[in-house]
């Protein structure tokens, strides 16, 4: 079934790409897509999209098929370390030996594929207005994907079945921040005090002092995985994600950036820089 996913987002010209690798034709990628899942992993892949540089890549395939083939590539960067860097702090990262748990993570394809789309679903994202009639009549509101305040008060307008994939982007938004651009969602740049009190009140109905930003972001996230899971009854991926999925996609994503992302991010994610 992942591979019958995997096709769903891949162009012509991908399947090409794909084929011309892999010693098959795009007509056989199609009538066996697992295969295709073999073929990303394939080091002339990679070779063929990033060989003239990384800043051509999205000229070679679409984001989808790039990103998809650097979530490959990172499963297989894991087996040859003995530890990674991880984030602490804003500039700060240390080594950490606990690769075990990164490695059995991206062994399931269902969570490579989530981290492609995720990844690609950032080069464009939706943003505009809408308007609430209360009181003292009509009101605009700015919209944004990209802020997560913004999403939260779109939960309190949208109908309960569009309550879930508000949740679900949410939810994608903590996780992206947190892996794509940690230094900038850690520093605690993103959220004003009122918006954190905000937060506290309409999502994570906590008490006391709020944690770190990075630690915060990741609360968020967990949470929104969650009311999407429980909304639309479906356990999976989005219960793995809600509970200890989150940090380990997270930590993927960390490593995925500093060793191919992080000269290109405002390039690539230009809405998000």
């Amino acid at each position: 079934m992942s591979g019958v996913l995997y096709l769903e987002h891949l162009s012509d010209q991908d399947l090409s790409l794909l084929a011309a690798n892999g010693g098959e034709t795009s007509g056989a990628l199609r009538g066996d897509p697992d295969r295709i899942q073999q073929i990303l992993a394939e080091p002339a892949v990679f070779a063929s999209i990033f060989g003239t540089g990384t800043q051509e890549a999205f000229l070679h395939a679409s984001p989808f098929l790039v990103f998809a083939v650097l979530v490959h590539r990172v499963r297989r960067d894991l087996d040859d370390l003995r530890f990674i860097d991880e984030w602490v702090g804003p500039g700060q990262r240390v080594p950490v030996f606990d690769i075990a748990a990164l490695r059995e993570f991206t062994d399931d394809p269902a969570r490579r594929l989530f981290l492609a789309e995720l990844l690609a679903s950032y080069t464009h994202v939706a943003s505009g207005s809408y308007f609430t009639r209360g009181s003292r009549g009509w009101r605009r509101h700015r919209f944004s994907e990209l802020d997560p305040m913004h999403l939260i008060e779109l939960l309190d307008v949208v109908t309960a079945p569009e309550r879930p994939s508000v949740y679900r982007r949410l939810g994608d938004l903590a996780l992206f921040l947190t892996g794509v651009f940690p230094d900038y969602t850690g520093g605690g740049r993103l959220l004003s005090p009122i918006s954190r009190e905000r937060l506290r009140r309409q999502l994570l109905r906590s008490e006391g002092e709020l944690p770190p930003a990075l630690e915060l972001f990741e609360l968020i996230g967990r949470r929104a995985y969650q009311a999407a899971s429980k909304a639309t009854q479906r356990p999976g991926l989005l219960d793995d994600l809600g509970g200890q999925g989150f940090a380990r996609s997270r930590r993927v994503l960390n490593f995925l950036t500093d060793r191919y992302l992080f000269p290109l991010r405002e390039q690539w994610f230009p809405f998000a820089a």
